[in-house]
């Protein structure tokens, strides 16, 4: 959808399918900052800046709606309801990440992947589909690299949570069977 250093011009509101947004460092390392779903709104991080902190890139077939931001700050100036819902969905982005460099800085291997899987449960449900079940579309180590971790640390900890009978992946597809575990480990 967009590179980082591309100028700022829209937020993208994912209508179908999920992406990734990757950071990259100054040395060339690619860090992948978040994946979005169903009803997310990307490109938050150009609003700041002018341009694109970051890579938007498609996981799969995807439809977006774009917003160009320009039209929505005009809208928001008109309507009070429209800037207070704008508002908020910024804020509330804003808060996730905020929760994200907390799991990130402070939890061991096991309590991120729970963080995580129980994160992106409550999003599917907010958005009228199976908290229990879905297709993740990361990679384990698109994840790791999500949540700091390496790929074996991530491929071993979705084993003990299977062993734990915790959730169940086949493929892509991750079944959580046992959300209050889940909940004991993110604690």
């Amino acid at each position: 959808l967009y590179r980082a250093g591309d100028a700022f011009n829209a937020l993208y509101a994912i209508r179908v399918g999920s992406c990734k947004t990757v950071l990259l460092g100054r040395g060339g390392q690619e860090r992948v900052g978040g994946y979005h779903i169903i009803g997310d709104v990307i490109g938050i991080d150009g609003i700041g800046s002018d341009v694109y902190e970051c890579q938007a890139t498609a996981l799969e077939d995807m439809e977006v709606f774009r917003l160009p931001f320009d039209g929505l700050e005009i809208v928001a100036r008109c309507s009070d309801r429209f800037g207070h819902n704008l508002h908020k969905v910024l804020s509330q982005e804003c808060s996730r990440l905020q929760g994200l460099t907390f799991v990130l800085g402070t939890m061991c291997a096991d309590k991120r992947l729970a963080v995580f899987l129980l994160d992106l449960s409550r999003r599917y449900q907010a958005r009228g589909f199976s908290s229990c079940e879905f297709v993740l579309r990361l990679t384990r180590e698109e994840i790791g690299s999500h949540l700091g971790l390496k790929l074996e640390t991530v491929s071993r900890a979705f084993s003990r949570f299977q062993d734990q009978g915790v959730l169940q992946v086949q493929g892509r597809l991750v079944k959580l069977l046992d959300q209050v575990a889940l909940k004991r480990i993110a604690e």
